[in-house]
């Protein structure tokens, strides 16, 4: 099966308020988004006809244009009507959602502040990364040669186009290994997420995950914490080194692409079974996402 590239399909994309053939949803060369990074998205799924966290999404699409010190010139309920209407427009059910936020044209250079901002809503077919017996089987990853910049650095906490850059060469490169993605450190070297999805790990029963304060606070990862306090699991939040890996029993990923994924080895140095854990919360978020 032949897929098309993403500029020539059908359909209807939300284009600045309103809905607009999708092969019609063009911008300019030009733009400041491109050439300067200036630019935040967000990355949703649609489950049996419904925007998973749709609210929460929005608001994070917001304050990520504020980060990057820009206004998204319509309301959180706007932008969830506008997802709704690009939905049905597309008679989809299940799908991805991209919502993306960028300046235009009207200034070609560092400083941009009266630059338009332009808003679009994108979905398309986009089923799970992995089957269930792949998943429960475990991924393998790799780990980043690029890490996390120091939040002094960069605007680590948007969801910022500018800041995958890095994500996109490391998992690049892991593919080419043999890897499914790759585990990125932050800039002290330690443990902090992969390219597109936060990290967990088991001990004792218990799940140890990074602190998110120089990465993505990712909304699956809080969903997964939020379903992990209610099954009484115990959470702890803190610094985690890479030796340390060697020490704990499963290990899982979580994103809106990944879902939740187990993982069964880091970097041909760490090895972990997906256990109980991880089935557990595997199937608590697809419960929660189909509820």
């Amino acid at each position: 099966m032949i897929v098309p590239p993403f500029d020539q399909r059908d359909g209807f994309i939300w284009y600045n308020g309103a809905l607009v053939p999708w092969r019609d949803a063009k911008l300019h060369v030009l733009s400041h988004g491109l050439h300067y990074g200036s630019c935040v998205f967000e990355g949703e799924r649609a489950y049996g006809g419904k925007i998973f966290k749709s609210v929460e999404h929005s608001e994070r699409f917001k304050n990520s244009a504020q980060i990057l010190d820009f206004e998204i010139p319509y309301s959180v309920e706007a932008l969830v009507a506008a997802k709704d209407a690009t939905l049905k427009a597309n008679n989809f059910t299940d799908c991805y959602v991209r919502p993306v936020a960028w300046r235009g044209s009207e200034m070609m250079a560092v400083a941009a502040q009266n630059s338009t901002i332009h808003v679009a809503i994108a979905m398309w077919d986009w089923p799970s990364m992995f089957d269930i017996a792949t998943k429960m089987k475990g991924i393998k990853l790799d780990i980043a040669e690029y890490c996390r910049p120091d939040p002094r650095t960069a605007p680590s906490l948007a969801k910022a186009a500018g800041l995958y850059m890095i994500c996109t060469i490391s998992k690049h490169r892991a593919e080419r290994r043999g890897y499914a993605d790759a585990l990125m450190l932050d800039w002290q070297g330690r443990v902090a997420e992969c390219t597109g999805a936060n990290v967990f790990f088991v001990k004792d029963g218990a799940l140890h995950t990074p602190i998110a304060d120089c990465f993505l606070d990712g909304i699956t990862r809080r969903t997964v914490i939020d379903l992990a306090k209610r099954r009484g699991i115990e959470l702890i939040e803190r610094r985690i080194m890479p030796e340390e890996m060697a020490s704990f029993d499963e290990c899982f990923i979580c994103g809106t692409g990944a879902e939740v994924t187990p993982v069964s080895g880091i970097g041909g140095k760490y090895s972990f079974t997906p256990g109980a854990v991880s089935r557990a919360m595997v199937e608590d978020y697809n419960k929660e996402i189909h509820a």
